[in-house]
């Protein structure tokens, strides 16, 4: 079911263009289902609810979130009349800063472009104050689209709000009555969207260039979509000598990182020429303009393969950039590249790290980042769940969007994973996805 990791980054910006200005007063004069609780409460404040990926954007224009957001709104709603909810835990790519074509006006302040995201769906952030104001505990763990997002500007828009932080750019949160169920976004772990401080360092002379090559990848996609995604042919270099993957893994891990954004580019052809310097950038370490063939890989003349500017030498800071990242078990770049292809990836992550990790007392493991829902149950009746995403087109997994987690906490836990129907019904999708 999981696509390609760049072919991912590629279908999550795949967007509706229809705006929708639905407000909670008009959801509440809409549907008298607002009033009613996502089910049937026990009595016992024992669940946790988690969402990810809901990619709230700063222009309804272009932004990934906009038929869905009334939904959410109304979702929320209902959560606050659902008495066993305990936490709404939102894991990652809340608020979206990659999701931009190139064209959109150059600035130096990620913090005041995040409260214009805010403000652009202030209705959503009135409402997450509201269910707090009702004493549900909603906690924001960091994801890659907003890991810029200062903690700040945040606690600014919802002064009750906890946030599980840990690595620049990164979050870990562990809940549940026996801390047994951790919740990261998921991207500490994919070579492409992983913070990355390391990369660029030498080039910006700073160590605080976090943005990794996912975000330039997004920002040239989110401009061929916007464009209308133009059948335009391009000639890329071609890399001929394939190294070999025993005497050179080196040279072999480079060639991995060539392959995978020759495949992409080839197939996404934004109207920009290649050597053209599209990113005009003041923000997270880079002060610049860059080109498409910046950070291409290429076979340099003395045999190397490397992109010429951006990500030089990429295979090599990935040791450095998992330490960095606090990852508890290193994957090499070549097996962390080969996850690109591999649809369970972020399943064997999650037991690598936590379900079947001898050092861990983890039970329950909640990712996001893929958009794809997955639902599984080990044998020894720990789970490993992906919660998918609220945005309106959801090309990684078409058949549903709008999907989240719901885990019953105690002695021994209980995991459904539902989609939210336009109707307000719940479709299990536990014995659905990830078989």
């Amino acid at each position: 079911m999981r696509k390609t990791t760049l072919g991912l980054l590629l279908a999550m910006v795949i967007v509706s263009l229809i705006a929708c200005t639905t407000t909670t007063g008009d959801l509440k004069a809409e549907k008298g289902i607002v009033n009613e609780a996502l089910w049937e409460a026990d009595g016992t404040a024992d669940k946790i609810v988690v969402v990810s990926d809901i990619h709230l954007g700063v222009d309804d224009k272009f932004s990934e979130d906009v038929k869905n957001r009334s939904l959410f709104m109304e979702f929320l709603q209902r959560l606050e009349k659902t008495s066993d909810v305990r936490e709404l835990v939102i894991a990652g790519d809340f608020l979206d800063e990659w999701f931009l074509p190139l064209n959109y006006p150059k600035y130096k302040d990620s913090s005041s472009f995040y409260r214009q995201v805010i403000k652009t769906n202030q209705m959503v952030i009135d409402q997450l104050n509201d269910l707090m104001e009702k004493g549900i505990k909603v906690v924001y763990v960091v994801g890659n689209h907003d890991m810029t997002l200062d903690s700040d500007v945040l606690s600014e828009a919802m002064p009750k709000l906890v946030q599980a932080r840990d690595a620049e750019g990164l979050g870990t949160y562990i809940t549940g009555d026996r801390s047994e169920i951790v919740i990261e976004h998921g991207h500490r772990y994919d070579v492409f969207s992983a913070p990355d401080t390391i990369s660029n360092r030498e080039l910006c002379g700073n160590d605080g260039t976090l943005l990794p090559p996912g975000y330039f990848y997004a920002r040239l996609a989110t401009s061929w979509i916007v464009q209308g995604r133009p059948p335009i042919k391009k000639d890329y270099p071609v890399v001929t000598t394939v190294p070999d993957a025993k005497t050179n893994p080196d040279q072999y891990g480079a060639y991995l990182y060539y392959l995978i954004l020759s495949s992409e580019f080839t197939r996404m052809t934004q109207i920009e020429p290649f050597g053209d310097k599209v990113f005009d950038m003041n923000i997270a370490g880079f002060n610049g303009k860059y080109s498409m063939e910046d950070f291409y890989p290429v076979q340099q003349a003395e045999g190397t393969i490397s992109a010429p500017v951006l990500f030089r030498n990429f295979q090599r800071s990935w040791d450095e950039r998992q330490e960095a990242n606090q990852v508890q078990v290193k994957t090499s770049f070549a097996q962390a590249v080969a996850g690109t292809f591999d649809k369970d990836y972020f399943f064997k992550q999650a037991k690598v790290q936590y379900l079947e990790n001898p050092q861990s007392t983890i039970e329950v493991v909640v990712f996001g980042h893929t958009h794809v829902p997955n639902f599984q149950k080990l044998d020894t009746g720990k789970y490993y769940i992906n919660d998918g995403t609220w945005i309106d087109n959801n090309n990684s997994y078409p058949a549903a969007t709008r999907t989240f987690a719901v885990i019953t906490t105690g002695s021994a836990d209980q995991a459904v994973l539902y989609e939210y129907m336009p109707d307000g019904s719940l479709q299990d999708l536990s014995g659905v996805v990830g078989k």
